[in-house]
């Protein structure tokens, strides 16, 4: 495996007289990215051979497949009954399903596909029920995906993926990798979270075309990846551990599996897909997508105090800080341990908080920002409500450990709880947290016979817990933690946002370096997230703008810069409007203090703005960056925020000619915002 190399070749170039770096990378993509005609041939083409009439042929390649009373899908299916149908579920989804039925045991399964029209996508979700009056044979290696890809040209497949969360430097770091004859390649998550050291979103590309295919599972996934000695690409991912019989009446469900089928170059996909995730997939509460925005918090050390916080969030109201939302992090609860340990007593501590956490949200409120509040429902520490009430519903009993969402019970006390909570306490933005390993528990509570139902227990409880909280509070948005990104699913990225991408957020040199690598590589996949600025210097601020950013000042403290605060989120509210548009990066990825680091975010109709970065070790002044995705005939006002007028450049020149870029403090950083003119 090797790092991604947006740029084959780095070389330098005079510029005035000046040393300038310059990145010679693919030929840029102009007027933005919309769906062709023939990506979306490819993906109804795809769909209607595999969902549509009586005609299709069952012997046709797989999508999906399992083992059954020791038997492959493949030697099953063809001689079950089948059953088709399909609805329009809006203006832009069909839904198309396929049941099949084994006439012996009455096992149902049923693959529910959709169909976008507006972009060149599918997915589809495969439910298996037991239909009969007793206990099925076993079914197991379920594999959500299962297909085979064959190139047609030349051009070897090439894999492009990011690293999951690990709490490091390299956390969601591009990697890519070309799959020569007979390459296998194998990766899972670790602990049972899906986005701890690995992610389950993949682009292959080969030659002029790709497809990027995507596993939503907030669990333990694997995914196998097999090359023959020819022209052929297999691609298998799924549950990791599947091998159960299920009871009469039972029924559970796959992995989410989606494909997107695109022309190009890969970056081409990649915003393909920020296109179809910010359509069809961030939430929208009452129907307006959640927003961009800048917000504070304290809760220092995670162990709040009413009057603290409302003296943070009156300093912040007092000096005039246009903030949108004000956080309290954990430790909000009664205990005496820490917020780790005393999380399970789901209940405001009115020693800290004698007019309830409400106080403060009022005061939110009263000055136009919205209020978070973290909660953990899915972990209950020793000596908490949970564990002496109801050690029934822990897995781990009195001693701690992970809720047992499966239960109905607990299901239902749970959702109870936090809702009564969302309500007493004023709260706009519900942000869960999720600091266990959850698949020792999972995998110690499972029968012999029933491995994996804990799993898919807990999964579709927590996705249904979501949507029970949603249902009931139509304006809440739900922000995803889980030790940082380590659960940052397709599926929980359609119920919720994750406002603080990773836990690991400065340097050990006190350097924001690993702001700008986790930016640059999650950026390609999730076109939504958020962190922190810690040090407050222009450096530290335009390293942390997202469509998420926050500040953590203490407002009691009488040495505050206020004026650059005021001048950072003015920027943030310049840019605000293009930070959901088309990504590119402008410079190959580095950790490196020697680099630079540089991207572009676009929207095609407007404008966009590029972010250049140079480290503390970088020895060059200036880079000459080449834009994408502008229209060649069009002119642009050019404006960089810190240097001379505006200037106007055609996106003919800003693309092939390109942007210089001058920085001359070490570390600095330049931000150039771009306009369309008429």
């Amino acid at each position: 495996m090797k790092t991604m190399k947006l740029t084959t070749v780095l070389k330098t170039t005079v510029l005035l007289g000046i040393i300038a770096l310059t990145w010679l990378s693919s030929p840029p993509i102009a007027l933005g990215v919309t769906a062709a005609s023939g990506e979306m041939e490819r993906a109804q083409q795809w769909m209607a051979a595999r969902f549509d009439g009586p005609s299709q042929d069952h012997q046709a390649e797989p999508f999906f497949s399992f083992i059954y009373d020791g038997k492959p899908s493949t030697d099953l299916l063809h001689s079950w009954h089948v059953a088709r149908t399909s609805r329009q579920i809006d203006h832009a989804r069909i839904e198309r399903t396929l049941t099949y039925t084994d006439p012996r045991t009455g096992l149902s399964v049923r693959c529910v596909g959709i169909q976008y029209s507006d972009f060149p996508t599918v997915e589809w979700t495969v439910y298996f029920k037991n239909t009969g009056t007793t206990d099925t044979p076993i079914l197991e290696d379920i594999q959500a995906i299962d297909l085979t890809l064959v190139r047609s040209g030349d051009g070897e497949f090439v894999l492009r993926r990011t690293k999951g969360d690990t709490c490091a430097i390299d956390s969601f770091q591009p990697l890519e990798q070309t799959l020569a004859p007979e390459t296998s390649v194998q990766m899972a998550p670790g602990g049972g979270r899906p986005t701890n050291g690995e992610n389950p979103y993949w682009n292959f590309q080969t030659g002029s075309e790709g497809l990027i295919v995507v596993l939503g599972w907030p669990g333990q996934w694997s995914s196998k990846f097999e090359r023959d000695g020819g022209r052929a690409l297999r691609i298998r991912a799924g549950q990791e551990l599947t091998h159960f019989t299920l009871h009469p009446g039972e029924e559970v469900r796959s992995p989410l599996a989606v494909l997107q089928f695109y022309e190009g170059d890969w970056i081409r996909g990649q915003n393909l897909w920020r296109r179809w995730m910010v359509s069809h997939n961030i939430p929208r509460p009452n129907g307006r997508l959640v927003p961009t925005h800048y917000g504070a918090c304290w809760s220092d050390p995670l162990h709040p105090v009413g009057e603290t916080e409302l003296a943070i969030l009156g300093g912040y109201i007092r000096e005039q800080i246009p903030l949108d939302f004000y956080f309290i992090d954990a430790g909000w609860y009664p205990g005496t341990r820490d917020w780790w340990t005393d999380a399970g007593t789901w209940e405001v501590d009115r020693e800290r908080f004698p007019r309830g956490i409400r106080e403060v949200s009022d005061l939110a409120h009263a000055h136009g920002m919205q209020f978070v509040l973290w909660f953990e429902p899915e972990r209950a520490g020793p000596n908490t409500w949970l564990t002496e009430n109801h050690p029934e519903w822990i897995h781990g009993g009195q001693n701690g450990g992970l809720v047992n969402m499966a239960d109905p019970e607990a299901w239902k006390w749970i959702t109870n709880r936090i809702d009564s909570l969302i309500r007493s306490e004023g709260v706009d933005v519900y942000r869960q947290d999720f600091n266990i390993d959850p698949l020792e528990y999972w995998r110690n509570a499972d029968a012999p016979d029933r491995q994996g139902i804990t799993e898919i227990g807990h999964v579709t409880g927590y996705l249904a817990f979501w949507d029970e909280l949603r249902r009931r509070n139509p304006e809440l948005w739900i922000d995803s933690c889980a030790s940082g990104g380590r659960r940052n699913d397709l599926e929980t990225m359609r119920r919720a946002v994750p406002l603080l991408r990773s836990d690991y957020f400065i340097d050990p040199n006190g350097q924001p370096t690993v702001q700008q690598c986790q930016t640059y590589g999650l950026a390609l996949w999730l076109p939504y997230f958020g962190s922190g600025t810690i040090v407050p210097t222009k450096y530290w601020f335009r390293s942390t703008i997202f469509p998420a950013s926050r500040v953590g000042w203490d407002t009691r403290k009488t040495d505050l810069d206020y004026p650059l605060l005021k001048d950072m989120i003015a920027e943030f509210r310049r840019v605000q409007p293009y930070l959901l548009g088309d990504y590119y990066p402008l410079s190959p990825y580095s950790t490196e203090t020697t680099a630079w680091m540089c991207w572009q975010f676009d929207e095609p109709s407007a404008g966009g703005f590029v972010q250049a970065f140079r480290r503390e070790e970088a020895t060059q002044e200036v880079a000459v960056l080449k834009l994408q995705g502008l229209d060649p005939e069009t002119t642009y006002a050019v404006e960089n925020l810190d240097g001379p007028p505006i200037e106007k450049r055609t996106g003919r020149e800003l693309m092939e000619t390109g942007l210089p870029v001058t920085i001359a403090e070490q570390p600095g950083a330049a931000l150039f915002i771009y306009e369309k003119l008429p």
